[in-house]
């Protein structure tokens, strides 16, 4: 019998008729798998604090890695694939999924390093997907670029593909097309 992949959808829109959303509900449809989606605007993430970092640090130190402070990077080293939704924000994403990034990076759960110092990957997803729309241009997706070397440099996740729909507010644009151009390249990509 088969093992059911477990993909994890990281939900970084917070508007509920988010056309980021929509696209990344086309690439879920793509993937065959029981999704556990991951609303990063109703979870209650913070950023690290001096407090947070001081037990982290502590329970890292100990092997303490069932600590409910760890679920989230458990759950992304478990996961077999890996969609993530964030609109394009001020040449990156919303500033949630940064804050979320922060709590997955977790020596020992996510990554290790080598006795050379280099870190070494423990998560045993094949690929990340990265979804986003602007509503102008994206000269440069920061964003998918910081995802794309955390998970070459320090996940071990090195197949990463992002699928963009831009210029969607411009006078003139036709956003439907646009929206269609993008489903057809998900529609294409081979998973």
């Amino acid at each position: 019998m088969e093992n059911i992949k477990n993909i994890l959808f990281i939900n970084a829109c917070a508007r509920p008729e988010s056309r980021t959303l929509l696209l990344a509900e086309k690439v879920l449809e793509r993937l065959s798998g029981e999704v556990t989606e991951l609303k990063l605007f109703e979870e209650e993430i913070a950023p690290l604090d001096y407090d947070v970092l001081e037990k982290r640090t502590g329970l890292i130190a100990s092997g303490e890695y069932q600590d409910p402070l760890f679920r989230y990077a458990r759950q992304f080293a478990e996961a077999d694939e890996i969609v993530i939704a964030a609109p394009y924000w001020d040449l990156s994403f919303p500033s949630i999924l940064k804050v979320y990034l922060e709590q997955i990076c977790i020596t020992g759960i996510t990554f290790q390093y080598t006795p050379e110092g280099i870190p070494e990957g423990l998560c045993r997803a094949r690929h990340i997907i990265y979804v986003t729309t602007a509503g102008g241009p994206v000269y440069q997706n920061m964003g998918f670029d910081y995802v794309k070397a955390l998970s070459d440099a320090f996940f071990g996740i090195h197949e990463q593909a992002a699928f963009t729909a831009q210029n969607l507010d411009v006078q003139g644009a036709d956003e439907k097309a646009i929206l269609r151009k993008t489903v057809e390249e998900i529609r294409n990509y081979s998973f």
